[in-house]
């Protein structure tokens, strides 16, 4: 089969990769909507540490259901 090929496993890497991307921008945009504050302008303004700390823990945790979603 093609899926157990090396391309094939190539293939998977980069749909995977291309799905994990476009649900950390929905997660983003949908953080952008929850906030009762801008990010963008809390991030790049105001140099808020405690919204980087938070966008970053939300992109770990993420990260870590859709590498254990992959791995499954």
């Amino acid at each position: 089969m093609f899926w157990e090929t090396q391309q094939g496993h190539m293939v998977a890497s980069v749909v995977y990769s291309l799905i994990g991307v476009a649900i950390f921008a929905l997660a983003f945009l949908l953080m952008e909507r929850i906030a009762p504050f801008s990010l963008k302008k809390e991030l790049a303004e105001d140099d808020n540490v405690a919204v980087g700390v938070v966008l970053g823990s939300i992109v770990i945790g993420l990260s870590i259901i859709i590498a254990s979603a992959i791995g499954s």
